[in-house]
């Protein structure tokens, strides 16, 4: 592996590890909880990490509607939140999100290909420590495959989760409900009571592309 590989490497691993640290805010009882409130045009407890240069996130608005907005050229870093819900009390993850620039077919399986004009990191822990860290990775894909899923092309503490493709239209709202509890036992076959954070990313550093991606609210919910 070069030394540029272990570098993203270790960085990818740092997030997922800042991610899964101890976060006190226990949310069990609330019916919704608000991750990302871009409509309202806030950011707040969101932290920027970079892994190569600076995607640049900015709110946006449009037809009285704000929204976050993510613009990479040849970069990759993503916006996180520490937060701490209880996924048996609030399973599912609600989103809304739009390509507005694709990225070309891309291998997504090489490290050469680990780009994704837009992905949703949902962060839990498997032991006691951050370093026990794992992934969820819900990915606006490149291409057409037609597999549920594969593991990043960096570490398997992340599994890469296709919902969108380039077969979707860009500059067109897409909404998305996910089960977070039913995924994690899917694919990693854990069943923690809580995640421990949640990060956006649009990254083109490794293919040297351009893409943009827009990113609604975010929440999970009882039902």
């Amino acid at each position: 592996m070069t030394t540029l590989k272990k570098y993203i490497l270790a960085l990818l691993v740092a997030l997922i590890t800042i991610l899964a640290m101890d976060v006190t805010a226990d949310l069990s009882n609330e019916e919704t909880i608000l991750i990302a409130h871009f409509s309202e045009m806030d950011l707040d407890d969101w932290e920027n990490k970079s892994f190569k240069g600076e995607t640049q996130y900015s709110i946006k608005s449009e037809e009285q509607n704000s929204y976050l907005h993510a613009e990479s050229k040849q970069s990759a870093s993503a916006l996180y939140k520490k937060i701490k819900v209880n996924i048996h009390e609030t399973p599912f993850l609600n989103w809304s999100w739009r390509i507005d620039k694709a990225l070309p077919e891309l291998n997504e399986k090489d490290k050469s290909g680990d780009d994704y004009a837009a992905r949703i990191y949902v962060v839990f822990k498997t032991g006691y420590t951050p370093l026990s860290a794992k992934a969820l990775n819900y990915v606006w894909s490149s291409n057409d495959s037609s597999e549920s899923h594969w593991p990043n092309a960096f570490t398997d503490k992340a599994i890469m989760i296709p919902l969108r493709s380039n077969r979707d239209e860009t500059n067109i709202w897409q909404h998305e409900k996910i089960n977070i509890k039913e995924d994690l036992m899917l694919y990693f076959k854990k069943l923690p009571k809580y995640i421990d954070g949640v990060a956006i990313m649009t990254d083109t550093d490794n293919s040297k592309g351009i893409a943009s991606a827009s990113y609604g609210d975010i929440y999970f919910s009882r039902d």
